[in-house]
């Protein structure tokens, strides 16, 4: 019994998983009919992209939402040797963003539909709470 306690207390901290492969997540959105939103970053050189993820993105409030609504894609670019991605994953993020960054936008966030249709985007950090945030994509996203 108590095992099960902690368990459910240290799944209230855990984070959402963040998808690499945007094949798996429209077949995930269309199978639990969700949204995707996708976030270009630079993990580890971009300010603003290092913001939006603490400051909206690894909150509660988005966390909370997000679970039930939506499939999430991180197609990142990180610029130190210790952080780089396999070359599988880097081919991926590049053609991702082809497709919906071509202008190399950092941070950029993408509300997208399960056909990949550009629903709602996001230039640059939010200047805004996790609360205007998710209140914006539930407008978006009904």
């Amino acid at each position: 019994m108590k095992l099960l306690i902690l368990l459910s207390f240290l799944s209230l901290f855990t984070t959402l998983p963040w998808l690499g492969n945007f094949n798996e997540a429209t077949s995930e959105a269309t199978k639990e009919n969700k949204y995707i939103l996708i976030n270009f970053s630079g993990s580890d050189w971009c300010g603003p992209c290092i913001r939006l993820r603490k400051e909206i993105l690894e909150t509660s409030t988005f966390e909370v939402y997000a679970k039930d609504h939506l499939v999430l894609v991180r197609a990142d670019f990180p610029r130190q040797k210790k952080n780089q991605l396999d070359k599988a994953q880097v081919k991926q993020n590049e053609a991702l963003a082809d497709k919906y960054n071509p202008q190399g936008k950092f941070p950029y966030t993408l509300l997208v539909d399960k056909t990949g249709k550009v629903i709602k985007a996001w230039d640059g950090f939010p200047n805004e709470s996790p609360e205007k945030f998710v209140t914006e994509i539930a407008e978006y996203a009904r």
